[in-house]
């Protein structure tokens, strides 16, 4: 950021961190103790497919490398969403497999193709997601109830537990809702 950004107010956009995404399973063992909500052992990511072949094979080894387990699916918005199924129990591995995704996008050059990744959690009728804004760098929770309506006591519950554990995003307007998203 230069002198003139600083005089005129503009800042430099966060900077993602991928890594970030493995503070998740020690999170979850947190979130499952505030409120009961357990892995459910789904996890997708969300991006814009580019045009053009290198994406294309870049997408297709992508999905190779995950094997069994992965779905792909393109929301009313044009994303394209990969939903990897693991078991519930291995949280660890569903997060690096996730992680594997990003940077593969990101280390070819796509990271701005990039929108969030999910990791799903289920507990009595009620399910959670830990969304992780790519281009931010922060997370948020997100509970659908039946039809296009939110549990907002349950998110801030949740942001409350987890908030010394992920960096959660701090404008309430950017945990923007994700219904429909694969695999919650």
């Amino acid at each position: 950021m230069g002198w003139l950004d600083a005089l005129l107010g503009r800042s430099k956009p966060a900077e993602p961190d991928l890594s970030a995404l493995f503070a998740l399973p020690s999170a979850a063992v947190t979130l499952e103790a505030a409120t009961g909500l357990t892995p459910s052992g789904t996890g997708s990511v969300a991006f814009r497919a580019a045009e053009g072949g290198a994406f294309a094979a870049l997408a297709r080894d992508a999905k190779a490398l995950l094997g069994d387990g992965v779905e792909e699916s393109i929301d009313p918005y044009g994303y394209t969403w990969l939903l990897l199924r693991r078991p519930a129990t291995d949280l660890g591995s569903l997060v690096t497999e996730l992680h594997a995704v990003n940077s593969t996008l990101e280390s070819a050059g796509f990271g701005p193709s990039l929108l969030c990744s999910l990791v799903n959690f289920t507990g009595e009728k009620r399910r959670l997601a830990i969304v992780y804004l790519y281009k931010r760098g922060t997370f948020y929770p997100f509970a659908p109830l039946t039809g296009e309506h939110r549990d907002n006591a349950l998110e801030l519950q949740v942001r409350a537990a987890i908030s010394g554990e992920l960096k959660i995003e701090p404008d309430l307007g950017r945990w923007f809702p994700v219904w429909g998203a694969p695999g919650l």
